[in-house]
C-alpha cells in the first residue's frame, strides 16, 4: 500500500478501526453529535469489572494520605476559620509509578482478550511506561512512539527518562523529533504490525481512571463520614479529569467539586521546534489542557472519551516555579518525594485550601514517581542550559520559555482562574465548524450543552457569530 504521508493519513479511519477493535460509527448521530454514554457503556466493563482487571496486575487501591503538615502550613496563611484538610492519593504506588497504570491495565487486558499480539502507544510520558509494564505482565509485545528531540537532536531529561523506563519493561521505543510525523509514524506502525492501539483516549483508558475517583470517595467517606468537598486534578489531555469525575459520581460523591489545574505555559506551542525544549513540564500544562478542552476530538481515535468540559467545575493555573517549590515542600514536610506532574494539582490545592472553611476536605488526586530526568534538579539544570533564567522571587513575574521564578515563601503560591466560559466559547466555535449546511438540529444543541455545559444563551451567541442556524 502507498506509504506517502497523504496516503497513510487518508487511510487513518480504517487503520484505527482495525487497531482499536471498537466500532465508533455505531454511536454517531449527526455530523456533530454522538452518543457519549452509549460509547462508554460499550466497553462492557462496569466499575466492579475494572477493579477486578486492575487487581490482576496489582494496580489500584493506592494509599490515601492526609497531608497534616502541609494543611497546618496552609492554615497559618489562611484567614481565620479557613484552611481545608488536604489529602493526597498516592498513585506512585502503582506498578509503573503513576495513575496511568490504571488506564493501561484495561487497554492491555482488552488487547489480550481480543487476540492482539502486541500494543502500541504514542506518548512521551508516564503512559508509555504504564503500557510497557502492563504488556510485560500479560506477555504482549509493546512499541512506544515518542516525540523526544528538537531539530538539534536535544531531548528533554524527563522524556529520556520515560524512554529508559519503557525499555526497562521490554518495550521497543521509537523516538522522533517534534512535528507532524508522530501521528504518521504511529499509523504506519499500527498498519504494519497489526497491534492494538492502546490510546490514552479510548473508553477503555477512561474507564480505568474511574477507580481513582471511586476509591477517593469511598475512602474519605469511610474515614470522615462524608464525601470530599473538592478534588483537584492535574489537567492535560482531559482523561484524568474525566475518569476521576465519573468515578466520584459512580461512588455517590455527586456534589464534590472537580477542579482542574495546569501549569501556565501560555505562548509556547507544543508542536514548535523552537518551543519544544523551552518548557520544563511534558504534561499537565496549558499546552495540552486548553487545546484538548476546546476540541477533544483532536486525538488519535475517532471520538475521544476524555471530555473535560463535561466535568470541570473550576479550572486554575499555576506557574512552573510554584510546582517545583511544592515538590520540595511535599518531600520536606511530608516525607514524600514525588514527581512534578502530580504536584501541579498539589500547588493549586495548597492555595485553594486557604480559601475554604477549615472543616472542609480537599483531595489531590494523584502523584507520580520521581528520579533521574523527572527530578526537579534535572529539569532546572536543563532549563538553565537552554538559556532560561531560574531564580527565586515572585513566581507571577515568570515568563514561560524565558524564566522560571521559584517562590521565596509559601504564601507566594497562588492560583490564576481560567474562565470556563472562555474554554466553552472556543469549544463551540470548533464544534460548529463540523456542522453541515450551517444548520443545527435539536440533537446537536442537546449534545453541545452536555459536552460543554454551556448555557443555551452562549450557544446561541456563538452560533450567530458563526452564521449557524439553530432549530
Amino acid at each position: 500500500m502507498a506509504s506517502s504521508y497523504q496516503a497513510v493519513m487518508g487511510r487513518q479511519n480504517e487503520i484505527m478501526k482495525r487497531a482499536v477493535g471498537f466500532d465508533y460509527q455505531q454511536f454517531e448521530q449527526t455530523s456533530l453529535a454522538f452518543d457519549y454514554e452509549a460509547m462508554m457503556d460499550a466497553t462492557g466493563f462496569d466499575l466492579a469489572q475494572v477493579r477486578r482487571v486492575q487487581a490482576l496486575t496489582g494496580v489500584g487501591n493506592t494509599p490515601l494520605y492526609e497531608l497534616r503538615n502541609i494543611t497546618k502550613l496552609a492554615r497559618r496563611l489562611a484567614p481565620p476559620g479557613c484552611g481545608a484538610r488536604i489529602f493526597l492519593k498516592d498513585e506512585a504506588c502503582n506498578p509503573s509509578g503513576s495513575f496511568k497504570a490504571r488506564r493501561a491495565a484495561i487497554s492491555v487486558y482488552q488487547a489480550k482478550q481480543l487476540g492482539y499480539e502486541g500494543v502500541i502507544a504514542a506518548t512521551s510520558g508516564n503512559y508509555g511506561a504504564a503500557v510497557a509494564s502492563q504488556a510485560a505482565m500479560h506477555g504482549l509485545k509493546c512499541i512506544v512512539v515518542q516525540e523526544v528531540y528538537d531539530s538539534e537532536g536535544v531531548g528533554q531529561p524527563e522524556i529520556l527518562e520515560k524512554a529508559r523506563a519503557c525499555e526497562a519493561y521490554g518495550a521497543e521505543v521509537c523516538q522522533l523529533t517534534v512535528g507532524p510525523e508522530l501521528f504518521y509514524v504511529f499509523l504506519c506502525l499500527l498498519e504494519e504490525t497489526g497491534y492494538f492501539n492502546a490510546s490514552l483516549y479510548t473508553p477503555y483508558a477512561i474507564a480505568g481512571i474511574e477507580t481513582i475517583g471511586a476509591e477517593i470517595a469511598e475512602e474519605i467517606l469511610a474515614r470522615t463520614g462524608r464525601y470530599p468537598d473538592a478534588v483537584v486534578v492535574t489537567h492535560a489531555g482531559g482523561g484524568n479529569v474525566t475518569g476521576t469525575a465519573r468515578g466520584l459520581r459512580k461512588a455517590g460523591a455527586t456534589t464534590t467539586r472537580v477542579i482542574g489545574a495546569s501549569v501556565d505555559l501560555h505562548g509556547l506551542h507544543m508542536a514548535s521546534d523552537g518551543d519544544f525544549n523551552r518548557k520544563s513540564f511534558t504534561t499537565g500544562h496549558t499546552g495540552f489542557g486548553v487545546p484538548f478542552a476546546t476540541w477533544p476530538d483532536r486525538a488519535d481515535v475517532p471520538r475521544n472519551a476524555a471530555r473535560p468540559l463535561r466535568y470541570l467545575d473550576q479550572y486554575v493555573t499555576v506557574t512552573q516555579g510554584e510546582v517545583f517549590y511544592t515538590t520540595e515542600m511535599l518531600a520536606q514536610l511530608e516525607g514524600l518525594e514525588r514527581g512534578p506532574a502530580g504536584n501541579t494539582a498539589l500547588a493549586a490545592a495548597f492555595a485553594i485550601a486557604q480559601t475554604m472553611p477549615a472543616d472542609q476536605m480537599l483531595v489531590v488526586q494523584e502523584t507520580e514517581y520521581t528520579g533521574a530526568g523527572k527530578h526537579p534538579t534535572a529539569q532546572l539544570t536543563f532549563a538553565r542550559q537552554r538559556g532560561i533564567e531560574v531564580r527565586r522571587g515572585d513566581p507571577r513575574s515568570s515568563q514561560p520559555g524565558r524564566s522560571i521564578i521559584i517562590p521565596e515563601r509559601p504564601e507566594q503560591i497562588r492560583v490564576q482562574e481560567y474562565p470556563l466560559d472562555d474554554l466553552r466559547r472556543s469549544y463551540l466555535r470548533n464544534a460548529l465548524r463540523q456542522v453541515k449546511n450551517r444548520q443545527l438540529s435539536q440533537l446537536d444543541v442537546d449534545f453541545l450543552r452536555a459536552d460543554s455545559r454551556a448555557r443555551l444563551e452562549l450557544i446561541e451567541q456563538v452560533a450567530a457569530e458563526q452564521q449557524v442556524r439553530l432549530p
